[in-house]
C-alpha cells in the first residue's frame, strides 16, 4: 500500500504527523501506543496520539465485517432471518470461536452476536462467505466501503483480523468507520453494545470492559494479537453529547479500557482552557503516516510474558465475579453519574452492571417457547460434549501413544489443556471430516474397541451424540505474527 509523503511545511497538522512519526520510532515499540478520541457528530478531533500510523487492526475488523453485512440488511439483499451454514474453512478458524461443526446453520441475527459479543472468528467467516461468497470477495467489499468511508490507511484480506499480510488500519481509519456506524446504521447498532450472550449454558461477557461499567458506554469492539497488542473502538454518551475513542497497542484488555475511559473522561470534562491548546481539525483530515505498523509480539507475548492467542484478557473472566469495590461502582452507575471519588481503573475493575444475556442459538429464528427448546437443546449438547471429553481423556492415560490425534490445529490445542497434551505436530489435518475439525471425538469414534478407563468405564455412553464444539471463548486470536507489510 501507497501512502501519500507530505511536505513538512505545507501546514502544522503534516509537521504534527510527521513529528508524531520520529516519536513513535524514537521511543520504541515496547511503548507505542495510539490514541484517539473525536466527537461522533461533527468528527472533532479532541486528542490525537500516533493516531495516523498504520496498525494491525486484530478484531477490531469485525466492525466492517458487522458494517457490510449490516448495509446488505439494509439495501434488502438478506434479512436478519437469513440463515448461512457453516463451511469446513470457517470451522477451521482459530479461537476465540463458537466450534460449530461444518454443515451447522445460523442465522444472520445470531451469527452477528456471536462475531461481535465473543469475537468469534468462525462467524465471521459465515458472515464473509454468506454475503461475500468467499473471504476473497467479501474482502474486496470491506476495502470498497473502506474506500468509500475515506478510510485511506486500511486494507483487509480476512473478515475476522487473524493476522495476514497487508490486513492494516489505523486509529484514524477506526474512528471514521465508528461514525459511519453511526451515521448508516442508526437502526442496527444495538450490535455494538450488547452486553452479554448466552449459548445453551455459557454465559460470555462483552470483551469491552466499558460495557455495564463505564457510564453511558454503548460500543463497539475489541481486539488482539500479539503483534498489535490489545486494541478497543469505544464510545460513550453523555447529556446528549457522544465520544469515540480509540486504543491500540495497550498491554492488556484492562488497560486498554482504562486508556479509552481516561480519554471519554478528558472529553467530557470540557475543559475550560481547551481554547489554549492548537486545533486538531477533524478526523477525516488527520494526515496519514507512510511506514510499517509497529510489531509489539515480542513486547506483548515473547520471553516469560507468554500470552494465549486470545481477545479475552486474564482478568476478563473476573467480570461474571465482581469485586471489593463492585457495589459502590454499581450503585453510581444505575445513577448514571461518574463518582468523582472513582478512578476509570477502578470502575472498570467493578463486576458490570446486571443484564440480562441474550440467547443465541443454531438453527432458523425462533420465538416462545421454540426458543426455549432450541437453548435447552444446545445446553444438553454441550453437557454431553463435556461429560464425553471427560471420558476420553481418561480412556486415553494408559493408550496415549495408541491414539495419535488426528488435527494439531491452535482450535484443537485450545479445547482442553489434557487433550492438547495429546496432540501430534506431525499429523495431518483431515479438512473433509467435520467430526475431526469439530472436536477430538472423532478419534475415538474410529477405535470402538479401543479399552476403556478402568473405573469410569461403565459412565461411558452406549452411542456418542456428534456435539457441537463450543470451546475457545478467547478472543482474536495470534498465529505467527504476520511480517509488516511493505509500504
Amino acid at each position: 500500500m501507497q501512502f501519500h509523503r507530505p511536505s513538512l511545511f505545507k501546514s502544522p497538522l503534516r509537521l504534527i504527523a510527521v513529528v508524531s512519526a520520529f516519536t513513535l520510532a524514537a521511543i520504541g515499540v515496547a511503548n507505542a501506543e495510539a490514541l484517539l478520541l473525536v466527537e461522533a457528530e461533527s468528527g472533532k478531533v479532541l486528542q490525537a496520539e500516533n493516531a495516523t500510523n498504520p496498525w494491525y487492526p486484530a478484531s477490531v475488523t469485525k466492525l466492517m465485517t458487522a458494517y457490510v453485512t449490516l448495509k446488505a440488511i439494509k439495501e434488502g439483499r438478506i434479512t436478519l432471518d437469513t440463515l448461512f451454514t457453516v463451511s469446513p474453512t470457517a470451522a477451521s478458524q482459530s479461537p476465540s470461536k463458537m466450534g460449530f461443526r461444518p454443515g451447522t446453520q445460523v442465522t444472520v441475527d445470531n451469527a452477528l452476536k456471536m462475531m461481535l459479543v465473543k469475537s468469534a472468528n468462525d462467524m465471521a467467516v459465515v458472515l464473509a462467505e454468506g454475503v461475500g461468497g468467499s473471504i476473497d470477495g467479501f474482502s474486496a467489499l470491506m476495502n470498497q466501503n473502506a474506500q468509500r468511508l475515506g478510510m485511506t490507511q486500511t486494507s483487509y484480506v480476512n473478515p475476522n483480523g487473524l493476522p495476514a499480510d497487508g490486513q492494516i488500519t489505523s486509529a484514524r481509519d477506526l474512528a471514521i468507520l465508528a461514525r459511519a456506524i453511526i451515521h448508516d446504521l442508526p437502526e442496527y447498532e444495538y450490535f455494538v453494545h450488547i452486553p452479554s450472550i448466552r449459548y445453551g449454558r455459557k454465559v460470555t461477557q462483552n470483551f469491552n470492559k466499558l460495557i455495564g461499567r463505564y457510564p453511558g458506554a454503548d460500543g463497539f469492539k475489541t481486539g488482539f494479537i500479539c503483534a498489535s497488542g490489545y486494541n478497543l473502538v469505544a464510545s460513550a454518551t453523555r447529556n446528549g453529547k457522544r465520544l469515540i475513542a480509540v486504543v491500540l497497542g495497550s498491554s492488556s484488555g484492562q488497560m486498554r479500557a482504562v486508556r479509552a475511559a481516561q480519554l471519554l473522561e478528558r472529553g467530557f470534562a470540557n475543559n475550560s482552557l481547551s481554547w489554549l491548546r492548537p486545533s486538531l481539525g477533524t478526523v477525516d483530515n488527520l494526515v496519514p503516516i507512510d511506514a510499517s505498523p509497529p510489531n509489539l509480539r515480542d513486547e506483548m507475548c515473547g520471553g516469560k510474558r507468554h500470552k494465549p492467542a486470545s481477545d479475552e484478557d486474564e482478568d476478563t473472566v473476573a467480570g461474571n465475579a465482581g469485586s471489593s469495590n463492585s457495589e459502590p461502582a454499581l450503585a453510581f452507575f444505575a445513577a448514571g453519574l461518574q463518582p468523582p471519588m472513582l478512578k476509570p481503573s477502578e470502575l472498570l475493575a467493578a463486576a458490570p452492571a446486571p443484564s440480562e444475556p441474550i440467547p443465541v442459538y443454531t438453527g432458523p429464528t425462533r420465538t416462545g417457547a421454540a426458543l426455549i427448546a432450541a437453548v435447552a437443546t444446545d445446553a444438553d449438547e454441550q453437557t454431553a460434549r463435556h461429560r464425553g471429553r471427560k471420558s476420553r481423556v481418561a480412556s486415553k492415560k494408559p493408550d496415549a501413544a495408541a491414539e495419535p490425534r488426528s488435527d494439531a490445529r491452535n482450535d484443537v490445542k485450545s479445547e482442553t489443556k489434557d487433550a492438547g497434551k495429546d496432540a501430534k505436530s506431525g499429523a495431518k489435518p483431515e479438512p473433509k471430516s467435520a467430526a475431526k475439525h469439530a472436536n477430538a471425538k472423532s478419534d475415538g469414534a474410529e477405535k470402538p474397541d479401543a479399552k476403556p478407563a478402568k473405573p469410569k468405564a461403565a459412565a461411558k455412553p452406549a452411542t456418542k451424540p456428534a456435539p457441537r464444539n463450543t470451546t475457545g471463548d478467547a478472543g482474536a486470536s495470534d498465529q505467527k505474527p504476520a511480517a509488516a507489510p511493505r509500504s
